[in-house]
């Protein structure tokens, strides 16, 4: 089966759906937005922890998380869905002075950028915003009330549908297997499993394996996957629905309230690669499990929902950051990957950020730092991030 679109978007997860929706606003059709799942939702998107901050330590990702959330706010009058954004806040618990230092220096990159309620926390403050925790040994905190939490899955629904409206067109079921360019380099068709599709214009939306799909038109995109695990309690009344997003510093380890159980998640080190296993280790179960009951006392004695523990994946850029634009070697793919476990609350900024570039407006928000070049130009963004 052969056919023909404008655009074709690789990746039917969050954010390729969001770059659709934005390309449809503008008014350009014959978008097509293949993945390979069964239906919305089968990959990255489903897993996310759903999660929202502005607490960033780069200039970049904080204005990319106020344009979000200008987004978000707007959300369902653009969609007609309600995308779950509720502003409960993100508590940082600092036990170092090296954790205090890092918090500090991010409150002075997230003021320069408007983020002016976000504010420090002496020890003695903290159980006033969290009175569940423990807080031996944590000598100060970061908050900001505007942080908070999304419905990964109900975003990509809008998007989806606001799409569909629009007239852009999704095929499940559809891996993308090829990439033929011409002697210029420019991709003229997309393979999947079952047709082909003439294209003046292709988007890598792919997520995890946004690389793969690079390397079908000889582009070398450095984005590899990264697994990271959550667990769940069983259903825990004493974890109220407000309560901040909560992330001990020392450890990683942090929790949220989610559909009336607590969601533990803690990055245990792990290399980057393509997993053999997205089911979450036993082990690490009963390690955060174990952090979750010294660090929360209400979780004592509280079990946890083995059946409902997962792993997903992280699309991870080699500083952190989203790749977007186009690379040197292929100048009609757009690249909108390795948002680096951001990727969903950033979602509609970047969505709209590609489809400016797309449609040759210029974007509200200089890019430029996460252009594909910064690392062979050996211009990485540069922060330490907080976790």
């Amino acid at each position: 089966m052969s056919e023909r679109a404008a655009i074709a978007v690789i990746g039917g997860g969050v954010i390729g759906a969001s770059i659709a929706h934005h390309l449809a606003l503008e008014g350009v059709r014959d978008i097509v937005v293949i993945d390979r799942a069964s239906s919305p939702g089968m990959g990255s998107t489903g897993k996310a922890t759903g999660g929202f901050r502005a607490q960033f330590a780069t200039s970049i990702n904080v204005r990319l998380s106020l344009i979000a959330r200008e987004k978000l706010l707007r959300f369902h009058d653009e969609t007609g869905v309600d995308p779950g954004y509720c502003p409960v806040g993100y508590l940082w618990l600092a036990s170092t002075e090296s954790q205090l230092d890092a918090i500090r220096a991010g409150q002075i990159v997230q003021k320069q950028e408007g983020l002016a309620e976000v504010r420090e926390l002496a020890p003695g403050e903290i159980r006033s915003v969290n009175p569940l925790i423990t807080i031996d040994g944590v000598i100060g905190a970061a908050f900001c009330p505007t942080d908070g939490y999304i419905r990964p899955l109900e975003i990509l629904r809008g998007y989806l549908e606001s799409a569909e409206r629009l007239g852009v067109k999704f095929k499940w079921e559809n891996e993308c297997v090829g990439l033929r360019t011409d002697s210029n380099g420019r991709i003229t068709k997309v393979i999947t499993t079952d047709r082909s599709i003439d294209v003046d214009t292709v988007v890598n939306a792919a997520g995890p394996w946004a690389a793969r799909v690079a390397r079908m038109a000889g582009v070398l995109l450095p984005v590899v996957p990264l697994r990271r695990q959550a667990a769940f309690t069983v259903p825990c009344p004493a974890i109220p629905a407000d309560m901040p997003m909560t992330i001990f510093m020392d450890r990683g380890f942090h929790l949220r309230a989610r559909d009336g159980r607590a969601m533990l998640c803690w990055p245990n080190p792990e290399e980057p690669g393509e997993p053999d296993d997205l089911r979450a280790d036993p082990e690490w179960i009963d390690a955060v499990a174990a952090m979750a009951r010294e660090r929360v006392p209400v979780l004592r004695g509280v079990d946890i929902d083995r059946e409902l523990c997962y792993a997903g994946l992280y699309e991870m850029s080699p500083d952190d950051h989203a790749i977007v634009g186009v690379p040197a070697d292929c100048e009609n793919m757009h690249l909108a990957n390795g948002s680096s476990g951001h990727g969903v609350m950033h979602s509609p900024a970047i969505g709209q950020l590609v489809a400016d570039l797309i449609v040759f407006k210029t974007p509200d928000l200089d890019i430029s730092p996460l252009r594909p070049s910064r690392f062979d130009e050996d211009a990485p963004v540069a922060a330490a991030e907080l976790i």
